[in-house]
């Protein structure tokens, strides 16, 4: 999954759910995805890391959360 392809399903899982934060909306996301797609961004995440093992959900829920607030960018 690309990571535009990524934002847009962050954007609907978020105008579906205005009431949650982004954590909770990258939760969201990671479910919707499927548990292929949660071990590869979680791999990403461990890899962005440099660590050998970790948790899938919570890994993959933060390669969700880095890749939204990347192309975020800094906010004023």
């Amino acid at each position: 999954m690309s990571d535009e392809e990524l934002i847009v399903e962050f954007a609907l899982a978020r105008v579906d759910n205005p009431g949650l934060d982004l954590e909770e909306v990258a939760a969201l996301v990671v479910r919707r995805v499927g548990p292929e797609r949660m071990v590869e961004f979680a791999g990403q995440t461990l890899v962005h890391r440099d660590e050998l093992r970790g948790a899938v959900f919570p890994a993959a829920v933060e390669h969700v959360l880095r890749v939204v607030l990347t192309l975020r960018g800094p906010r004023d």
